[in-house]
């Protein structure tokens, strides 16, 4: 069904195909090279690039979110795309919903056009709260600091388009880079051999995905508490419910993509609990950028060091799994003093910023 959206505009559902080689594979690579060129002309920067097989599971739905997406297209020309996440978690009231359109078609009024479509959708799943995450380009002009006192954005096109919408922003994140050098090798050594002595109790476990079914209960209460545990300011965050079933799923979803993981734990060896972790991925491009995606050390275990010596033992032994990967990529709310100071500490260095954004729909 096409839907107008402006004079030229049109907004288009699009269902992901089941496999990126299978019929409907030629749209999800026109939707993938849309993605990267938008990021990469927002950022200035290529390490967000994903190919179609690597984004193929992440946008497709499962019974723990259900994405709703759309692409929009001036003529034939696909220009960007609409997505609103719904997490399936028990009494969710949150939908998470972007737009994001190449910069040559910015300022022609689509965005504008775009979300009556996007809420109407988070209304149809009872949602009454829209959040966002927006990265911006850096910008000599106004700021707009958030409410927590940490951080600020740009107050540029893209401040002004989320506060016409009703949008408040509620967080600043920031984005951190590391280069994975001999020097950082040798600092982090450094670093975990003292992160080590403070942490007697503990030692350190490494698996790469799929999850071992030994630790599996440990690794799903841990991705549980993301949900609970990590700064969220006014932000709103369904509190997850973990199991053997959601974990296969979770890796599944990074190796249907052909993406490699390795999860850093710090276990408590009188108990064997597992206390802390830390994960890094890298796509089929092992020459590539490597993510850190979560890391958390639960509430009952903080004062031991133990998010410096999973973060250090993790970069130590990732030599073994992309040692090509020229630097590692981090996102952390600013108010998160004690996992920035970690990163600091490593020498993670500041790149870029963005902003989340709440809309609570009346």
């Amino acid at each position: 069904m096409t839907i107008p959206l402006t004079e030229n505009a049109t907004l288009h559902p699009f269902v992901p195909p089941a496999r990126a080689d299978a019929a409907g594979s030629a749209e999800l690579r026109e939707f993938t090279e849309v993605r990267n060129a938008v990021y990469r002309a927002i950022t200035g920067r290529d390490d967000q690039d994903m190919t179609p097989e690597e984004l193929l599971p992440v946008i497709s739905s499962d019974e723990d979110e259900k994405t709703l997406i759309w692409t929009v297209r001036i003529g034939r020309e696909m220009v960007g795309r609409a997505m609103v996440d719904l997490p399936m978690d028990a009494g969710s009231r949150s939908a998470y919903v972007l737009i994001e359109l190449h910069p040559h078609v910015w300022g022609q009024g689509i965005g504008t056009a775009i979300w009556p479509y996007l809420e109407a959708a988070a209304r149809e799943h009872g949602r009454s709260i829209l959040q966002s995450w927006a990265e911006q380009p850096a910008s000599a002009g106004p700021t707009l600091n958030s409410p927590t006192g940490f951080g600020s954005i740009p107050h540029d096109h893209v401040a002004r388009f989320y506060l016409r919408h009703g949008f408040a922003l509620e967080q600043v994140e920031r984005v951190s880079s590391l280069d994975l050098s001999e020097k950082t090798r040798e600092h982090a050594t450094d670093l975990m051999r003292q992160a080590q002595a403070a942490a007697n109790g503990y030692r350190v476990v490494q698996w790469m995905l799929p999850t071992p079914a030994e630790r599996i209960e440990g690794y799903a209460w841990m991705k549980s508490r993301m949900s609970t545990d990590v700064p969220a300011a006014e932000l709103v965050f369904d509190e997850e419910k973990w199991d053997a079933a959601r974990v296969a799923r979770h890796d599944r979803r990074f190796l249907d993509g052909g993406q490699t993981v390795q999860v850093t734990a710090a276990e408590h060896i009188a108990t064997g609990e597992l206390c802390a972790f830390n994960e890094l991925a890298i796509g089929q491009d092992l020459t590539a950028v490597t993510h850190q995606q979560d890391t958390l050390v639960l509430s009952t275990h903080r004062g031991h060091r133990l998010g410096m010596l999973v973060k250090c033992a993790a970069l130590l032994s990732w030599t073994g799994v992309a040692p090509a990967s020229p630097r590692v990529l981090t996102y952390n709310a600013e108010e998160n003093r004690p996992m920035l100071s970690i990163n600091e500490a490593i020498g993670f260095t500041p790149i870029a910023y963005e902003g989340a954004w709440k809309k609570v729909l009346t």
